[in-house]
């Protein structure tokens, strides 16, 4: 199970479709930009009372891509995805979990 309290060491965006990180303690995360999109939690695509999803995840194409991406404070990342959504804020938590099985 990833330590949740584990803060990134390096984040990279190594194509326009793919974000990396690397965690202080050694794991290492790789995302497609469709995927981060897909999850996104802000409340345009969650709703803040009820925590049910009011974007469709089907409708994001597997080819979206990603830009600007950058530091929100000391806890989370943000982008602007090519279908021009730019509101999600990602905490570095949610992405520990929402990552796939560490890479070696």
């Amino acid at each position: 199970m990833p330590e949740e309290s584990a803060s990134p060491s390096v984040i990279r965006r190594s194509d326009p479709a793919r974000v990396e990180i690397e965690w202080t303690d050694g794991g290492r995360s790789s995302f497609a930009a469709a995927a981060l999109r897909r999850a996104c939690p802000c409340a345009r695509c969650v709703n803040e009372l009820t925590g049910v999803r009011t974007h469709d995840p089907a409708s994001v194409p597997d080819d979206l891509t990603q830009s600007d991406l950058r530091l929100v404070g000391n806890y989370a990342l943000s982008m602007t995805f090519s279908d021009g959504h730019h509101t999600g804020i990602f905490p570095f938590g949610l992405l520990r979990r929402l990552g796939p099985p560490d890479v070696s």
